[in-house]
């Protein structure tokens, strides 16, 4: 095994062309908890030729490579810049949402009317099925608690909103939510002090992420897959119709290739990509185990996957090994990403909600690069038909469990098959792009200061 160079914090993919070349893993519970990676391909190490290239091995390179393997004969290569699982797969809260994007089915109503919406929900339980039986795979192996998925209202006008969405989910979708009273959060699920309610859905799997991707490369490589590690693309030239991606130790000629790189994308990897993703940063922090009393007097009796309805969200769930994890937006920047205050904004939440565990050690802190769509929705597509290029992604920070429907459908499209979901919205055209990307951070943080007023308002 080559010799990993020390994980970079400031790494940000609006100014790096790549991020980096073997890395180590970012500092996440996770990786602490998931055990030795499995074993990869090493660094390309020659030129070579190639029938499909997938960029990128965080969760949809590597169950994109498992389908083409198991499903079409196709023996994919992957190229990732650092380690398996690199990149938010490795620092997300494992939370597998019934979430295409970050719209709401209300929203889903507005933008494109009933009939849409009702086709887009049957698709997000079709594919939630595809997540499920890839979590629930014995030889995945990455611990799934099937429990549902709990929205917190943090204020009663949210719980308001929560309540007009359930009756759109009953009556609309035929979807069973079911909205609770304070007292019914507090008591049967989780002790969060500032929860007035919730809307409780009846589908949602959290899993151990990493586990969960560690999974997936071992069934691709048995499957024929093969995974070079520490082999940043870091040139991309097509000629004839054939792709050539230059790594470090030589160049990958492919038929076709497959962007899998999510927020970590950067405008120089190709045209087809510069600038579809806003790169947002997201932080997560776990706590050292819990007491007996400390569990008990923080309400933990679920571990539901959870999340409130502030604007600048947070996530957070009770481990079953006895800790809490949480996290929220970050920092603006890679520059700024050891920034104390991030910690603290953390630190303040869990005060807020828990104030039995104010103050507690949380000995792994982390950040990561999601990739929001300027329409908060996700894409699998070909964007020009006439070049065998392909992507999903646009996530939006829900690409625990959509990755694996995305990587099954992207896997039909490279093997030329047609789908019959086409003209949705996720299928039926590119991301849009970013207008002023580079520039839009200064906006960001006068949003940032917005959305905290309106959050602070209950």
């Amino acid at each position: 095994m080559s010799v990993l160079t020390p994980f970079d914090p400031s790494y940000d993919p609006l100014k790096d062309a790549t991020p980096g070349v073997g890395r180590d893993y970012a500092p996440s519970y996770w990786r602490h908890h998931a055990g030795p990676p499995p074993q990869d391909d090493g660094p390309v190490d020659r030129d070579m030729d190639v029938d499909v290239v997938l960029i990128g091995a965080g969760f949809t390179g590597l169950a994109t490579a498992l389908f083409l393997a198991r499903e079409y004969g196709i023996k994919a290569t992957v190229l990732e810049a650092n380690q398996i699982g690199w990149g938010c797969t490795s620092r997300n809260g494992g939370q597998g949402h019934l979430a295409w994007g970050r719209l709401s089915r209300s929203q889903w109503v507005k933008r494109w009317g009933q009939d849409v919406a009702r086709r887009l929900h049957a698709n997000s339980l079709e594919g939630f099925e595809v997540f499920q039986s890839m979590a629930e795979d014995p030889e995945i192996d990455c611990e799934p608690q099937n429990h549902g998925n709990l929205l917190i209202a943090h204020s009663a006008k949210a719980l308001d909103g929560l309540k007009e969405e359930s009756r759109l989910c009953n009556r609309l979708l035929g979807y069973p939510t079911r909205v609770l009273g304070r007292d019914d959060v507090l008591e049967g699920y989780i002790g969060d002090q500032e929860a007035q309610g919730a809307m409780l859905e009846p589908v949602g799997i959290a899993v151990q992420p990493l586990k969960l991707a560690y999974g997936y490369a071992r069934v691709a490589r048995r499957l024929g897959a093969r995974i070079h590690t520490a082999s940043p693309v870091q040139g991309w030239t097509t000629e004839g119709g054939v792709h050539h991606l230059r790594t470090p130790g030589g160049v990958v000629r492919a038929r076709a290739v497959g962007i899998a790189t999510a927020g970590y994308t950067s405008p120089q990897l190709h045209r087809v990509t510069a600038y579809r993703n806003m790169p947002i940063m997201a932080n997560s922090v776990w706590t050292r185990t819990l007491t007996d009393d400390e569990v008990e007097a923080c309400g933990f009796r679920s571990t539901v996957l959870t999340t409130d309805t502030r604007k600048l969200r947070y996530y957070y769930r009770f481990l079953p090994e006895r800790r809490l994890q949480i996290g929220t937006r970050s920092a603006i920047s890679g520059a700024d990403a050891q920034n104390p205050r991030h910690l603290k904004v953390v630190h303040d939440a869990i005060a807020r909600k828990f104030p039995a565990i104010a103050g507690i050690e949380t000995p792994w802190f982390s950040h990561g690069w999601m990739d929001i769509s300027h329409d908060m929705m996700p894409r699998i597509v070909q964007p020009d038909p006439g070049s065998s290029i392909f992507y999903a992604q646009g996530y939006s920070g829900n690409g625990v469990a959509f990755s694996a429907y995305a990587s099954k459908k992207m896997a039909a499209l490279i093997a030329g098959e047609s789908l019959k979901e086409a003209d949705l919205p996720i299928f039926n055209s590119p991301l849009p792009g970013h207008p002023l990307r580079p520039v839009r951070r200064l906006g960001q943080r006068a949003l940032y200061r917005y959305f905290q007023v309106l959050d602070s308002l209950r």
